[in-house]
């Protein structure tokens, strides 16, 4: 399988925009070890060139190693909402790295807005990797408080996306 160099990109940018310092990604044949500048290797006995496959290097793998060079030291992840957290709420983390679509389709309503109840099994938004679609379900019943990212933004695993006021705590009040 070879890797487009829009592909190479965006894993590129995931990797960027992540906490992470290496990724390898094996697929068929073709093998991508991908590091921030500094970052240790895994095994300091085994090279970047020993870890290629025999015969050339395919096109993903040269311009990952281009494109290697010109990684920026990693962001800090966003701080938690603490003090809301206090106020018994839950969060709805994200459970991969990934680009945070809130509707379905663009012309879609909100899979959620604020307010709006939800139950474990609910789809809250989907997360889109590599033009792959993954749906985030609720997990918790309660009302939708706060919604922390903006749809088409990169999220870093287990970053907050919602915050969730339980169903306990609403019980027998009147909202929408």
């Amino acid at each position: 399988m070879n890797l487009t160099q829009d592909e190479v990109l965006q894993i590129l940018k995931l990797l960027d925009n992540s906490a992470f310092e290496e990724l390898d990604l094996q697929m068929g044949e073709l093998k991508l070890t991908v590091r921030r500048k500094g970052a240790a290797r895994v095994s300091p006995d085994r090279t970047a060139e020993e870890k290629q496959p025999t015969g050339s290097p395919s096109e993903g793998s040269k311009a990952a190693a281009k494109c290697q060079q010109n990684l920026v030291p990693t962001r800090p992840a966003p701080p938690a909402p603490t003090e809301e957290l206090e106020a018994g709420l839950i969060q709805i983390t994200a459970p991969i790295l990934g680009t945070f679509f809130s509707r379905p389709a663009p012309n879609e309503p909100p899979f959620v807005e604020v307010g709006t109840f939800v139950v474990e099994d609910d789809t809250v938004c989907l997360l889109e990797v590599m033009k792959v679609f993954n749906t985030v379900k609720a997990g918790v019943r309660g009302y939708i408080h706060k919604i922390c990212v903006e749809s088409g933004e990169l999220v870093e695993f287990r970053q907050v996306l919602f915050l969730v006021r339980p169903e306990r705590e609403d019980k027998g009040s009147k909202r929408e």
